[in-house]
């Protein structure tokens, strides 16, 4: 591919958020708040492609099981996650997880492989 003035352009790549939960100090009460409140704002950011959440079951080979909660967030490239989050929606997202995310919480940016 081709872009104008001869230069290659690299294709478009989709990318998720990986955002990994520690465990809550109460699970009643994180799990309410993200049913409730915060994935409903998750579903409102622009650009947002789907979302895929769920429980971590358990650690194989027997380790620690660091993390409570995963979840994904897939946008079509990095502009889009990057105009997605820049959005009031985004923002807002982003201010909840804040509040909610117990320490050591982690996310992370994934290209995704073809």
């Amino acid at each position: 591919m081709t872009a104008a003035g001869g230069r290659r352009s690299v294709p478009a790549m989709t990318v998720k958020l990986l955002v990994l939960y520690t465990p809550p100090e109460d699970a009643d009460a994180f799990y309410a708040h993200c049913a409730g409140t915060h994935m409903p704002l998750v579903a409102k950011i622009p650009g947002l492609l789907r979302t895929e959440t769920g429980l971590i079951g358990a650690a194989i080979g027997g380790g620690e099981k660091s993390f409570y909660r995963i979840t994904e967030l897939f946008f079509e490239d990095q502009g889009a996650l990057q105009a997605g989050f820049g959005s009031d929606e985004g923002k807002a997202t982003a201010a909840d997880y804040q509040k909610i995310a117990p320490p050591g919480s982690r996310m992370f940016v994934v290209p995704v492989d073809d």
